[in-house]
């Protein structure tokens, strides 16, 4: 999947914390063309983009509790593309006056040797996918839709089956930190797609 939008701001004695603004829901297999064209009515004047990833979970196991999880994708449909290096950190979900996920969020563009480079860090493919969809955008906002597919034989992309009838949906904004009005911008669009989908601050640690 193309890399979410960066907000370009000067950088002075340091980085920026980036967070990532999440809200999430799902449609069944016969509600998408209902939701894929109130989405081109709502969002900027284009059409969507479609995308077709390989996304590889690698996780490195310390004394910490918890693994530390990295997330590598590759676009499947478009040649030359790099991979992507994605870190996610632990949803801040405690503020009730948010109407939105925040977690940190880290995203790079790679060389292709990406995967190589995690082995020979001590890192461990925990998981693989292939994910096939939709990308709208309404100004800083990003909202896609997809569906995620199940690698049958590990490390071939072509043997893939759905792994639901439905398809993911997600709104979300990355912005420097303490930007929280955005999720009142992402609520009210939220709005205005119901009863196609319920987009919700959805607490991973609930569905593990």
């Amino acid at each position: 999947m193309e890399a979410p939008p960066v907000t370009m701001m000067p950088v002075t004695g340091g980085t920026i914390n980036m967070m990532e603004y999440l809200l999430q829901g799902s449609v069944l297999d016969q509600s998408l063309e209902s939701l894929l064209h109130r989405l081109r009515g709502l969002c900027d004047n284009m059409e969507p983009e479609t995308f077709l990833d390989h996304e590889m979970v690698f996780l490195l196991k310390g004394q910490q509790a918890s693994p530390f999880v990295l997330r590598a994708r590759r676009s499947m449909d478009k040649g030359g593309m790099p991979w992507h290096l994605r870190y996610l950190g632990q949803p801040e979900i405690g503020d009730k006056n948010r109407h939105a996920l925040v977690r940190n969020c880290v995203d790079i563009a790679t060389s292709d040797n990406l995967t190589d480079f995690l082995v020979e860090m001590g890192f461990r493919m925990d998981h693989e996918f292939v994910a096939k969809g939709h990308v709208f955008r309404k100004g800083i906002m990003k909202i896609v839709v997809y569906k995620i597919f199940r690698i049958l034989m590990p490390g071939n992309t072509e043997s893939i089956e759905p792994l639901s009838l439905s398809y993911l949906v997600e709104l979300s904004v990355v912005a420097p930190a303490g930007q929280d009005v955005v999720s009142d911008d992402m609520r009210n669009f939220a709005e205005q797609l119901k009863p196609l989908v319920h987009l919700e601050k959805i607490d991973p640690k609930r569905l593990m």
